[in-house]
């Protein structure tokens, strides 16, 4: 996205560096920075687009699912109960009063959500560190280990009566949407918290609003469909193992977030197959191995669904990682390695790398394992990495100053003569086929300077 910081337009991707754009830092010597680019590709945006669409997507059903978690779903008959006694003013008064309640929880969640992205730089850049990612993943886990019922998250009994209170008129409804948060929390809860660390580590306000925001539509919706249609509530299908089934189903998406977190701190080969191995236990437990007793065809049918995605997308990760081409040869840092480019009028790319960074590993693993990219790199770069994974080593800290790197990754362009091209540099994951875009411009660059 482009966004203007007083000094430049820049191109930047909405992970980068706020806490670097918040102290109004010259953006030209920003590790997020990148003067706008001469060309970029048509498809970019589109990409980025589709893939926010299904993530919203992912969300919204996820929060439609949180209705069937045994604390919510108990509220259903209360919520009908209370519109109900409303019907008096009509199909429009429903609707307004169903409004008013969706607008109530949204605006809790998505609150929260803009909480926690404002707070995204310091907390992105805190979860950097693998202790912290550890400690995370930790947290996820023992969230899970509530929802499979090894123990339960409670709430104090005040804060649980203070938002049973039921008020009347509109206000009532807005209050009702504002607490449902609150008495649901024993099961929503480890999901939001999930949700919510994410959204930390983006730090993007209007995102983190968003996308909670899409989580309340996902939640309320089915409650405020029945508190328009209250007479609806004979056909809900009765309380029972199902929703326990469900209630796991929530806690193997948390350990499949924990894993996410802690890939950082694995060995590349050992993050894929913690990955794959999530996946494959979510899908025989939840598809075979939960006992259901539940004569519902229908649902039956999604139990084995789901335990045939969990395999199959447990394969899908394997067999990627096995199938995928070579990636790109790096050569260490040296001096004798640029004077050697030089002479050869060959341009440089310098990746500055640790293991314990996600965008690192992304762009090691994806855009330099792209087929072009490499076919490129060998062919017409020297291919320098600096890795920083271990702090204090002299050599790494001069390195930091005089290529004015603030965090990792940096990638840092040389033209032919050994020119950095300040208006190239890249400071987070980008795919391959933007990647090769500022290649062709390094390439250009040192042309037109000959």
């Amino acid at each position: 996205m482009a966004v203007k910081l007083g000094y430049t337009e820049v191109y930047r991707d909405p992970k980068g560096y706020p806490e670097w754009h918040a102290r109004g830092l010259p953006v030209d010597l920003s590790p997020a920075g990148l003067s706008r680019m001469t060309a970029q590709p048509e498809n970019a945006m589109s990409l980025e687009g589709w893939a926010m669409i299904w993530t919203l997507l992912g969300i919204f059903v996820g929060g439609m699912a949180l209705n069937l978690t045994p604390c919510v779903y108990p509220l259903i008959p209360i919520t009908v109960s209370y519109f109900g006694g409303r019907s008096g003013q009509g199909r429009g008064g429903l609707f307004i009063h169903g409004a008013c309640y969706i607008v109530g929880l949204a605006f809790t969640n998505s609150l929260l959500g803009v909480l926690a992205a404002l707070t995204g730089g310091l907390m992105g850049a805190v979860l950097q560190g693998p202790v912290v990612l550890a400690l995370v993943a930790a947290v996820l886990v023992a969230f899970a280990f509530s929802l499979f019922g090894f123990w339960e998250l409670r709430l104090p009994s005040g804060l649980t009566q203070a938002a049973s209170k039921t008020y009347s008129g509109y206000f009532g409804s807005i209050f009702m949407g504002l607490t449902l948060g609150v008495v649901a929390a024993p099961c929503i809860g480890p999901f939001v918290l999930g949700l919510l660390t994410w959204v930390a580590t983006i730090g993007d306000p209007f995102l983190g609003f968003v996308i909670f925001f899409v989580l309340s539509m996902g939640l309320g919706l089915p409650l405020f469909l029945l508190a328009i249609f209250s007479g609806q509530i004979e056909r809900l299908p009765g309380s029972g193992e199902w929703m326990l089934w469900v209630r796991k189903l929530m806690g193997w998406v948390l350990v499949g977030m924990a894993a996410y977190f802690i890939q950082p701190v694995l060995p590349k080969t050992g993050a894929v197959f913690v990955l794959a191995a999530v996946a494959l236990a979510a899908g025989i437990h939840l598809g075979w191995i939960e006992g259901i007793r539940t004569g519902s065809r229908v649902f039956q049918l999604i139990r084995a669904c789901a335990g045939m995605v969990g395999v199959i997308v447990a394969a899908f990760l394997i067999g990627s990682w096995v199938m995928r081409g070579p990636g790109m040869t790096w050569q260490p840092y040296s001096e004798k390695l640029l004077s050697e480019a030089r002479v050869s009028k060959k341009p440089v790319i310098i990746d500055f790398y640790a293991d314990w960074c996600a965008p690192c590993r992304e762009l090691d693993e994806i855009t330099f394992h792209d087929p072009e990219v490499v076919k490129q790199a060998e062919r017409d770069f020297v291919m320098i990495k600096v890795d920083l994974t271990r702090k204090g080593q002299p050599t790494h800290e001069r390195l930091l100053g005089e290529y004015n790197v603030k965090g990792v990754p940096t990638v840092v362009f040389l033209d032919r003569e050994g020119r950095r091209l300040r208006h190239l540099r890249l400071v987070d994951f980008l795919p391959a086929d933007q990647f090769l875009i500022r290649m062709a411009e390094t390439k250009k660059d040192s042309l037109d300077r000959q």
